[in-house]
């Protein structure tokens, strides 16, 4: 082990070390007892470690919670969750009150079972489903360290400490974010590994025997083995972690799950459920800790309290700092930390448009959406844009935007390699972190690989643009593995995700628009390969696709007899059908739905009157039907996927498949 420096921090000599992980303990048994419900194996076992780390390393202040250059601090073992609310409650963070530790797992509570978002209560990330912490933690040092490179050590300069589990290093996910940590040297990112040798069905024996540590060294990694219930073991680790600029660490720290139970200790029967009574009460005598259920003595608290406050002069020093900071750095740094980008790129996306329309390019919305990039990039330093081993498909790098590297982190484009799932877990991270607008791409079939993460965007409610092309059967010749089928239902299924299916280059920028200005969610752009005609042939500088759907054409005399609803390339194979059907003396409108999420949330007037009470209410969409009914109804004709693809040029998968104005027609008719 390299020689460490000095630790930073010293809890008052009043209390020892034993009292200050041992409070962590108790408050963990008794709120899982309490509750009925919960994991006290972990927080037992790492209390040693996150004591060490909270009182001599961690740069935080419970005062002001969001300060932006905290240390950010990921529970990527969210079930052990009461380990993170304790040391929130005892460092002083407001929210966390006592009441809140005796209301853990109880609805409404802020103690959820699992840590959820909420960093002005100092939980900066939504963990629980395994991997993905350590993942957003790869997210967050990214961040870090591509925002130093634009403004400096004076005002970005943070650590970001995880504490994983044997779980979080058996999920592929964890290979694919820390050997891109390792490649790109995210020297800021220190992984506090709780390796405790069991899992739930039993001893980690029965399913995983890697060598954690030349894994990682594999991977580029700095690691280091100490026993986590050795003090001075663990704080010389993170010195020497935290001097180690060029490479991410991994401390591997051999402790005891359920530590102080008499018979539960280091056993999977303390991993997720109470100790019960009596085992807690062995505990408290072999820990030495007499006070009664959620009983905190007051030199503990104070103690605790002292660490909370210790940041203080480095807060208030990098306030100074940000102070003295002027003119347009200054005015670019409170933008990006803030997110709002609306008054920027309203006059782009305006301009583009009118271009657009005047030149009425026929592309594929993917090519539609590299050329929105082309001018939203050079105006919005804050986004990082990157794809999964797919830049010369999604389209998604922009000239001059610079390689990422580990030599280089001013550049501003990601090769993420392939490694879809984190790349999205990692997204989610830079989001998290703030001052960056992240977007990755790749094929929309591979959404299946991101749909965790994607998920979890949705639940933290997280701006994170996935820019997913070669959308359909549209692709051709790759075939049915590559071509999306059930995908948009799946992704629609998702509550709180924008998917955003643009049929043009108008729509492409509009939708970009919007999701750049939604500030409350992800959002999925859902892009051709094929190329497209321009039918937005009127410029407006209203954005039209933020209503969700709107009628596109309207039919002759303005009453439909029948109403065509469609997304994206199927919206040229929609006009050509109206056009016959007016031909044929049957009054049709054709309706955009570039977002059926959008739609849903415009009032009850609107959708009614594009619902309407057309004699045939048709949707056209090459994928399958499910998510329509509730436009269409039961009896409505759907023109579109009842199987997988197959492997041919796209214009002969359209026919093969039924989706053509004829069919359209004939089904019409049928109906009429």
């Amino acid at each position: 082990m390299s020689s460490a420096q000095p630790a930073k921090n010293q809890a008052p000599e009043a209390v020892t070390h034993n009292d200050m992980a041992n409070v962590l303990r108790a408050l963990s048994m008794d709120a899982v007892q309490k509750a009925n419900s919960g994991h006290p194996g972990m927080p037992m076992g790492m209390a040693d470690v996150a004591t060490v780390l909270f009182t001599q390393f961690m740069k935080f202040d419970p005062a002001q919670p969001t300060w932006p250059d905290r240390d950010r601090f990921i529970l990527s073992a969210g079930h052990g969750s009461m380990l993170l609310y304790s040391i929130l409650h005892l460092t002083g963070y407001e929210k966390i009150t006592l009441d809140q530790l005796k209301n853990f797992r109880q609805l409404h509570s802020l103690t959820a079972g699992h840590p959820e978002v909420m960093p002005d209560a100092g939980i900066e990330t939504t963990t629980g489903p395994l991997g993905q912490g350590i993942s957003n933690a790869v997210g967050f040092a990214l961040a870090e360290r591509l925002l130093n490179a634009r403004f400096g050590n004076d005002i970005v300069n943070h650590y970001t400490y995880v504490i994983a589990s044997d779980g979080d290093l058996m999920e592929g996910i964890s290979h694919e974010a820390c050997s891109l940590a390792g490649h790109l040297g995210l020297g800021k990112l220190i992984v506090l590994y709780d390796d405790n040798d069991i899992s739930i069905d039993g001893p980690t024996s029965l399913s995983f025997t890697d060598d954690s540590c030349k894994r990682f060294e594999a991977y580029g990694w700095e690691t280091f083995k100490v026993d986590g219930h050795n003090p001075e073991q663990i704080s010389k680790a993170i010195a020497a972690a935290q001097i180690n600029v060029n490479k991410p660490t991994l401390i591997a720290c051999k402790t005891k799950i359920g530590f102080g139970a008499p018979t539960k200790q280091g056993s999977a029967s303390s991993h997720g459920s109470p100790l019960g009574d009596e085992e807690i009460a062995g505990a408290r005598k072999n820990l030495g800790w007499g006070h009664a259920p959620f009983v905190i003595p007051d030199a503990v608290l104070s103690a605790w309290r002292a660490v909370g406050q210790q940041s203080q002069n480095d807060r208030k020093n990098w306030q100074s700092r940000l102070d003295q900071m002027a003119g347009e750095k200054r005015a670019l740094y409170d933008r990006m930390l803030s997110g709002d980008v609306t008054k920027t790129i309203a006059p782009i996306i305006d301009a583009f448009k009118k271009k657009a329309t005047a030149e009425a390019p026929k592309i594929a919305t993917r090519a539609a959406s590299g050329k929105v990039l082309e001018v939203l990039v050079p105006a919005l330093p804050e986004m990082i844009g990157g794809s999964a081993d797919l830049t010369g498909s999604n389209l998604t790098l922009v000239k001059d935007m610079g390689k990422v590297s580990k030599t280089d982190y001013s550049g501003r484009y990601i090769y993420w390699g392939v490694r879809e799932h984190a790349m999205a877990a990692a997204m989610n991270g830079m989001a998290l972190h703030k001052g960056l607008i992240p977007y990755g791409g790749t094929f929309l079939s591979f959404t299946d690989y991101c749909r965790p993460s994607i998920r979890l965007s949705a639940i933290m409610k997280q701006r994170v643009v996935y820019v997913m092309t070669h959308d359909s059967i549209g692709l051709g010749e790759d075939g049915p593995t590559h071509q999306p089928v059930e995908h948009l239902a799946a992704l629609r299924a998702i509550p709180n995700v924008l998917v955003l299916r643009p049929c043009d280059v108008i729509e492409t920028a509009e939708c970009w628009q919007i999701a750049l200005e939604h500030t409350t969610g992800p959002s999925i752009l859902v892009l051709t390969r094929q190329n497209l005609p321009l039918v937005r042939k009127e410029n407006s500088s209203d954005n039209i696709s933020k209503k969700g759907a709107y009628v596109l054409a309207e039919a002759s005399g303005g009453k439909p007899v029948a109403t065509i609803w469609s997304t994206g390339s199927e919206i040229e194979i929609a006009l050509k059908a109206r056009e016959t059907l007016e031909a044929a003396k049957i009054p049709a409108r054709v309706i955009s739905a570039p977002s059926l999420e959008l739609f849903a949330k415009q009032d009850a007037q609107y959708q009614q009157s594009l619902i309407g009470s057309s004699k045939v209410t048709v949707a056209v969409e090459a994928a399958v039907r499910q998510g329509w009914d509730h436009i269409i109804g039961r009896d409505g004709i759907f023109v579109g996927m009842k199987s997988f693809g197959e492997s041919a040029p796209y214009q002969e998968l359209y026919k093969h498949f039924g989706i053509t104005a004829e069919a359209i027609v004939e089904a019409v008719k049928k109906k009429v």
